[in-house]
Formats: structure tokens, sequence, C-alpha cells
């Protein structure tokens, strides 16, 4: 017995173990797949079989081969040797095979033209099968084959695929149009005319791609638009994403170039109706979930509504900024073309555009560009405030954007220029080199600007004049070629004094020993700066020219440019010591050693004259605006996201002055339904209906306002309405039956005949679209009791 029990023991447990191996190996079913595809891109080894794989005759192998193959397509390899075995399966019954043989076929159908058209009769046998999803994958390969003899074959499938019963196979049929056109131009008649018919669709699933098709073929013919037009925009919502984007473009191009421009006056706007059908039709589309096809909307809404529409945009832009770094940075590039003309649309959610850490640094650039649009005197202070955090981030690019926006918010604001230069005057003692030298930059702009102001009424301002001196003092301090040069501008430029400041006559305390600091190392400065120096020269020297220190420097810094190794110091140098000639002879006592004064020549100048060409000569305003990039950019191309324009960016045309005539727009699906006359016989009538007519039944009612024209009087309560309706229900039998009685007399006592009796049914009856005429029945679905009781009520 324990023998026994023991091997009943080891029997049940080996078949234990074989069910758990048999659920273990049908749950990791997938994962083992997913491992085996995986494996088929390391398989270079078994290249050697696929040959025999493919000849075989088991599915499986000829799938592995298959996928091997497309594997080693995909990594780059030519394996067009194999073409001959894989056109013999262009006709499996395995729906897998047929897909990666489709797809071998399209990769090497040019390089093996002759063998791509021994399976030319395989995939016009497939355009007829039952199933829309093989029809549609024979066409997408038919056209996909780029051998221009197979060009007529395409298009006649193309036109029989675009009147199939299936909205997927016309969709891929719209698709091919376009590659059968690159193919062959000639066919373009036809195609056009495929796409006219395919334009009348009325499945959401294919118009969209009718419209990548329209670009591509014909994008001149709008004319095929007139009467599509309104049902086409009615259509957009039920369109799918992609095919909405494609098809909005198409509709925003027709109504630019058919319809007129909106008229704005001082006593309203006045829309198209056509434009306000489009517009109607396209705000649903602002909650899509697509930030591709709210972006078009969006195109839409700017290019062809009122500025009344504009504010319907503002919040979709602002949800799309929540949805990835990607999305955000291109929302944010469509906002600033926006915001550049209409800062009013997001001034008030300026606060959506601060600047986080984990931004990108284009993002950053961005929203300071952005920033600097919205400003106004409401919230100039947060913002201002904002930008001043913002020049402590690591990058640098980011901290020279927020320095010159200070100078920009100072010259939209004016209220906080005093503010700006207080921040700027504190940014130049920041030990980082890029900080002190974008604020000198900006600084130099402001206090120019502030002067020049200042000058024309009451002199110049004694805060900037400090300015100034401070920057003077820390000229040593400034390594920015360009930094040093505005500052040493600044200090030839307004180096004059009054008799009350220390220092020489006509100058600056400070302004000489900048000159004396420059001059030490000139040798060693860049060229932008040994320019300025030469100028700072010449001018202390006409404020002073009696000062035998300034003419000293001055022949000393004259000679080190005259051997410098750059030409323009050199030509700037050699200028301006003769425009000094008539101030200080004694400076040019080394070029007199060359060129004699008695040979010289020219005209030499007095004091008064050289201080109008050095003080009064150039502005030298100059500060980099990167906020005004890609201006003339169209919303929807590239251009708005590099800042550069490109060849392939769209153009939306100009409005017409006047639209096409709105009559060409009319179709019969826009037409009304007819009223019913009053003449009209009841049996049309209750056809018209299309439904039983239930009146109020009324006996008895005496009350003058109930009355109706027709001496019919009407119940006064609720109460009485019930008790005649319950009246009427107990007679209607007995009415029933008179009724049948009067009509059969009736049709004894007629001495028309059966032709006037078709007229007259011919009369009442409706017609459908087509001409053909309908029964009651067919037309109106109603039941028959439910008409008889309506008529039985109207009469």
């Amino acid at each position: 017995m324990s023998v026994d029990y023991l091997n009943t023991i080891t029997e049940n447990a080996s078949r234990l173990g074989m069910r758990i191996q048999e659920s273990i190996s049908e749950h990791t079913r997938d994962i083992n797949l997913a491992q085996s595809n995986a494996s088929y891109f390391d398989a270079d080894d078994k290249t050697k079989n696929i040959r025999k794989q493919l000849d075989s005759s088991s599915d499986r192998e000829k799938l592995d081969a298959m996928k091997r193959l497309i594997a080693l397509i995909s990594k780059g390899r030519n394996v067009s040797e194999y073409f001959a075995q894989v056109v013999k399966n262009v006709a499996s019954q395995n729906l897998e095979i047929r897909k990666l043989v489709y797809i071998y076929v399209l990769r090497y159908a040019e390089q093996e033209p002759d063998l791509a058209l021994l399976s030319i009769n395989t995939f016009q046998k497939d355009l007829n099968d039952s199933n829309p999803f093989i029809r549609a994958m024979a066409l997408r390969v038919l056209s996909g084959i780029r051998v221009p003899m197979v060009g007529n074959i395409v298009v006649l499938a193309i036109k029989k695929s675009a009147a199939d019963f299936s909205p997927y196979v016309r969709k891929v049929a719209a698709l091919a149009i376009p590659k059968c056109y690159e193919l062959d131009e000639s066919h373009l008649p036809s195609l056009i005319q495929t796409i006219t018919t395919m334009l009348g669709d009325t499945s959401p699933l294919s118009i969209g791609s009718v419209a990548v098709a329209f670009e591509a073929v014909c994008p001149t013919r709008l004319d095929l638009i007139h009467q599509r037009y309104r049902r086409l925009c009615k259509l957009l919502v039920e369109v799918d994403e992609w095919g909405q984007i494609d098809l909005l473009n198409l509709l925003l191009r027709y109504t630019r170039t058919m319809l007129p421009r909106p008229i704005i006056s001082s006593n309203g706007e006045e829309v198209d109706r056509d434009i306000e059908i489009l517009l109607s039709s396209v705000e649903p589309l602002l909650q899509s979930r697509n930030p591709a096809v709210v972006l078009a909307v969006v195109r839409t809404f700017w290019y062809a509504g009122p500025p009344s529409a504009y504010g319907k945009i503002v919040r979709p832009l602002l949800r799309l900024l929540q949805f990835s770094k990607e999305v955000e940075r291109v929302t944010l590039s469509y906002i600033l073309v926006l915001a550049r003309t209409e800062q009013a649309l997001f001034a008030p959610h300026y606060v959506r555009f601060f600047l986080f850490s984990e931004d990108s640094r284009q993002i950053k650039a961005e929203k300071i560009k952005l920033l600097v649009y919205l400003i106004n005197y409401e919230n100039h202070q947060a913002i201002f405030r904002e930008l001043i955090e913002y020049t402590e981030d690591a990058n640098d690019e980011v901290v020279a954007n927020c320095i010159q926006a200070i100078g920009k918010c100072a010259a939209l604001v004016p209220e906080s220029m005093q503010q700006c230069l207080a921040a700027l005057t504190a940014m130049i003692k920041n030990n980082h080199d890029v900080v002190v030298s974008n604020a000198v930059l900006v600084l130099k702009h402001l206090v120019q600007t502030q002067l020049s102001q200042t000058s024309k009424i009451a002199g110049p301002s004694k805060s900037s004049i400090n300015i100034i001196a401070s920057l003077a003092r820390k000229i040593d301090d400034i390594h920015h070629p360009q930094a040093r040069a505005c500052v040493i501008w600044l200090v030839g430029q307004y180096c004059s004094s009054d008799e009350a400041t220390p220092g020489p006559a006509g100058l600056t305390e400070w302004a000489p020993d900048v000159l004396r600091k420059c001059a030490k190392g000139f040798a060693l400065e860049d060229v932008l700066v040994k320019l300025q120096i030469i100028t700072l020269a010449a001018k202390l020297l006409v404020l002073n020219p009696t000062d035998q220190t300034l003419i000293l420097l001055n022949r000393y810094v004259f000679l080190l440019a005259r051997y410098d190794s750059n030409y323009d110091v050199r030509d700037r140098a050699r200028v301006l010591s003769s425009l000094l000639l008539g101030v200080a002879p004694s400076i040019l006592a080394s070029y007199d050693e060359i060129i004699p004064a008695e040979e010289r020549g020219g005209v030499v100048l007095r004091n008064e004259q050289v201080k109008v060409v050095l003080f009064n000569g150039k502005a030298n305003i100059s500060v980099s605006d990167n906020t005004e990039h890609a201006s003339n950019a169209t919303i929807g191309s590239l251009g708005v996201i590099t800042g550069k324009s490109a060849l392939s960016d769209t153009v939306l045309p100009d409005w017409l002055e006047k639209g096409v005539e709105s009559s060409l727009r009319d179709s019969p699906d826009d037409a009304p339904a007819a009223p019913v006359p009053s003449s009209m016989s009841s049996s049309a009538v209750k056809t018209k209906l299309g439904g039983p007519v239930i009146l109020t039944p009324t006996i008895g009612s005496s009350s003058p306002a109930s009355s109706s024209g027709n001496g019919r009087k009407w119940a006064s309560n609720l109460d009485e309405f019930f008790n005649e309706a319950a009246q009427f229900e107990e007679g209607s039998s007995e009415e029933d039956d008179d009724g049948e009685e009067e009509e059969d007399e009736e049709e004894e006592g007629k001495g028309g005949t059966e032709e006037e009796e078709e007229e007259e049914e011919e009369e009442d009856g409706t017609e459908n679209s087509d001409g053909s005429e309908r029964d009651e029945e067919e037309q109106y679905p109603q039941t028959k009791e439910a008409n008889e009781k309506g008529y039985q009520a109207f009469e």
C-alpha cells in the first residue's frame, strides 16, 4: 500500500509540474516573442538560410525569413539579392507575411523594376479583395513602386479606390495621388478630376487626406472649393486630428483668397458670413488634446478673424504651456508674435511667463523677450524685480539677456528710469565679468539717452554725470573690450565741466586720469578700445589745448598708434593728428620729420570747428535688440521657431479688396426646407409634416380668448382638456366607420379617371435628391397608426 501511495504522489507531482510549466510558458509567451524579435537584429550569421526559408512551404519559416530581411534593411544592409524569392510570396495567404513582403517590395522596386512588374497582377487582384485592409495595402504598394511605366495602372487604381465604399481605402487613395503626380506629371488632369470627386466625400476619415492631395497637386485651384467650403467647415470637428491641420490650412488659404477682409471701423466690425461659419466651426477645436491642432486654430483666428475674436485664443495657448518642454518652446514663439502686435491679450497673464530653474536656455530666452513685450505701468515693478533676480543665473547668455531687458524696461516705462540706473550701477560692482560688461553696455545707452533728453531742457543731469564718474573710476576693473570702449567714449563725450568742478580748466578731474591709465597699456588693448583711446586724447586736448601734460600724453598715444599693427588704428591716428594741427601744432613733431609743414597743404580748422567735428559727430548709440527676430515670420512657419526665414516657409496670400460672389459657395445642401403652402391638400400636409399632428380636442369652450380663426374653440383648463380627450377617444371608433363609408361613396361619385388621380398623387408626393419619388412610409418612418390618428385630428 505504501508503495502504491508513493507512486500516486509521484505521478500527481509530475502532472502538477507539467501544468505549472505550461502555465509559465503561456504567460511568458509575449516576453519570449519580444526577445525573439530582438534576436533578428543580431542574426548576421544566419543569413545563409534565408533563401531556403523563403522557398519553404512552412509559413513560420517564411515569416522568420522576412523578419530577418526587414531587420537587415533597418540596419542599412543591402538585401536586394533575395528579391526574386520574396516576390514569390507576394500572394501568401498569411497576412503578416504579405505585410513584410510589401515593405520589402517598396524598398527595392526601383532597383529591380522588371521583377517588381511581375507582382503587379497580384496587387491588381488584391484591389478587388473583400478585406478593405488588403485593398488599401495593395494600393499603397502600387503607388509606392516608383517605376514610370506603371503610372497608368496606378491612376486607374486610384480612380477605382476613390469610389470604394470603405473610407479607409478612400483615404489611402487620396494619399496615393501625390505619389502618382511625382512619378508622372502628365496624369495631372485625371488626378485633378479624382480630387474634385473626393472633395465631395462625406467621410471625416478621408477628407483630411484629400486636403493633403489638393495641396500637393493643385494648390492654386481654389475654385474647386467654392460649393464645398461650408460643408468642409462643418465637417472639421469630425475629421481626425492631423487631417484637421491640413484642412484648416486649406480653408485659411481659401478664406484669404476668396473672401473679403473683415472691416474694422468706429461703428463696429463687419465680418463676412462665411468667415463667421469658419470661426464658429473651428472654435471647438481650441479644446483639442493635440497641441498642433490648437496652434492651427490659433493661426486661423489670427489671420482670418476680427480683433474681437483674438481673446478666444489666449486661454488655449496658456494651456499648452503645461504639455511638455517642446510644446512650450513652440507655444512661446507663437505668443511672441501675437504679443508684439496685441500686448493687451497676454499682459494680465505675465506671471505665467516667469522663469523656472528647470527651463532650458531657449525657453528662458523666449520668456525674457516676452516679459519685455508685456511690461507696462501696472506690472513693471514685478517684472523688474524678476529680471534682477535672473541676473544670478548660471547661464551667461541668460544673464546678458536679462540685463538688456532691464535697459528696455527703462525705455518702455520712463517712470522706472532711475530705478534701472540704480540697479545697473550696483551691477558694476559685481565680480562676474559678464554682469559688469553687459551692465556697462546698457548703462551707456541709458545715460546717453537721459543726457540727450535733459540737455535740451536744463543741461546735463547731475545723477548721470555721477554715474559716468563711477564708471571712470572702475575702468581698471572692466575687462570686456566693448564695455571698456563704452566707458572711454562716455568719458570723452561728457568730460567737460563748469568752473566749480575741480580739475584742469574745462575738464573734470577724472577724465585725464582715465587717459593716463589707458595710455599705459595701449599696446595690449583691443582694437576697439585703442580707437576710443585715440579719440579721448583728441577730445581732451581740444578742451584744454594749453595743458602740457595733455600734450605729452597725446604725443605718446599718437606715436604708439602710428606704429600699431592694425591699419584702422593707424588711419584714426593720422586723421585726428591732422585735425588737431590748428589746435596744438607741436603734437605733430614726429610727423614733421616725414612731411614738412610747408608741403602738407589742406585746410587748418580752428578750435571751435574741431569741437564740432569731435563732439557733435556720430551719436554712437548701438544696443543689440534680440527681441526683434523674425518680425515678418508667419505663424505656423519654421521662421517663427528658429528666428530665421526659411525657403520652406509658407506665405499666406493677401486679402482681396472684395471677395468673390457669395453665391458661388451656395450648394444644394445649404438650401433651407421648403415651407408648407396653405393651399396644399390634407394628404400632402400629412406627408410633409413627417409625423402625426396631434391637436387639442375642443368641445363646448366658449371663451373668446381661446377661439381660433376657423371658429374652433380650445379647452380653458386641464380638467376640461381631459374630459374632452375622453369623449374624443369614445367617438373615434364610430367616426372611423362613418369615414370609411363616406370615402366609398365619394369614390363612386367621382367622375375623374385614374390618370387624374395619379397626377394628384404626383403633385402631393416628394422627390429624392436624384429625382426618384418616395413613398410616404419610406420617407417618414412613422407608424401607420400614428399617421391615421394625426390625420383624423387634423380633419
